[in-house]
């Protein structure tokens, strides 16, 4: 079990939708197609696919369907068995915890973001997307995007398809919205790569608030989730590495570049969650050195 307590406005949280249409189509075939999940699934901008994959990209995809909540969410039973409940409660979670550190720490107000849980195909503020894509966040419509099946994809990096490893991943998404609040977000650059990119310190720094939200996330009488375990712990850390750059290009056949990298090492992306999770403090989270955080 990982959910405790009330977690009854998940089922209220998201909304669903999601309608047939064509794949973003890369001319690298499924390899591409994992790449461009993962650049969407790490806060990539679904209108920069065409650069991911070389200019090949094509969307023809028709808009999904919306409709209210999650009538099967809403208990801590169905948020700790299925995926779609586990992401809408990981966003009650999220929440709760950043409009206390938000404003405690950076001195905003937090916004709850949009939360959409799509099948197959959906049409966001950022453009046409599918379950190929995965998950991602669109500042233009301040919305994270999830579809479910996009997890078990994590095992063929190397990563895990468990509960607090997929709710890393909701809490990176919400980082970029911390991001998107703080008027940060925007400098990342994916047209200009390297180990020292402002790409790379924004995603990192999401990796980062994603561990600020785990350190605070079972920690009262009023938490969500059950204390976190070092198995559940090692999970996590499991996805945040299989997801590194260098991770994603050895398994891709090709060689080790650090100056092509948009979202950072296994061990960079690691370490920055765990900074997160072991500090709480988004001062800690500084990558772009802004200092303007409260200690």
């Amino acid at each position: 079990m990982t959910f405790r307590g009330d977690v009854s406005k998940s089922s209220g949280r998201a909304r669903t939708g999601g309608g047939r249409g064509g794949l973003i189509a890369g001319g690298g075939g499924l390899g591409a197609l994992v790449l461009v999940g993962l650049f969407l699934l790490l806060g990539g901008d679904p209108s920069q696919v065409d650069d991911i994959v070389g200019g090949q990209g094509q969307r023809q995809l028709e808009p999904g369907s919306e409709s209210g909540g999650l009538e099967h969410c809403g208990t801590a039973e169905a948020a700790n068995t299925y995926a779609d409940c586990r992401v809408a409660a990981t966003a009650v979670s999220l929440d709760q915890v950043w409009v206390e550190e938000l404003p405690a720490q950076a001195g905003i107000d937090y916004v709850e973001p949009g939360l959409m849980i799509f099948e197959q195909s959906i049409s966001s503020g950022c453009g046409a997307a599918s379950a190929a894509t995965g998950p991602f966040y669109c500042p233009s419509d301040q919305t994270a995007y999830f579809d479910t099946s996009f997890f078990a994809q994590l095992e063929e990096l190397g990563g895990e398809d468990a509960p607090l490893a997929q709710e890393y991943i909701v809490a990176h998404e919400f980082g970029h919205h911390i991001q998107h609040l703080e008027g940060t977000l925007g400098m990342s650059d994916y047209n200009n790569p390297g180990a020292e990119s402002n790409a790379v310190k924004i995603e990192v720094q999401a990796d980062c608030y994603g561990g600020i939200w785990a350190h605070y996330a079972d920690d009262g009488e009023d938490a969500l989730l059950e204390t976190i375990t070092r198995e559940q712990l090692a999970d996590a850390m499991a996805t945040a590495g299989a997801v590194g750059d260098d991770n994603i290009q050895r398994r891709s056949g090709g060689e080790v570049s650090p100056e092509s990298w948009t979202h950072g090492s296994s061990e960079q992306r690691q370490q920055a969650f765990m900074t997160g999770y072991e500090t709480g403090s988004m001062a800690a989270c500084d990558t772009l050195e802004r200092g303007v955080y409260n200690p």
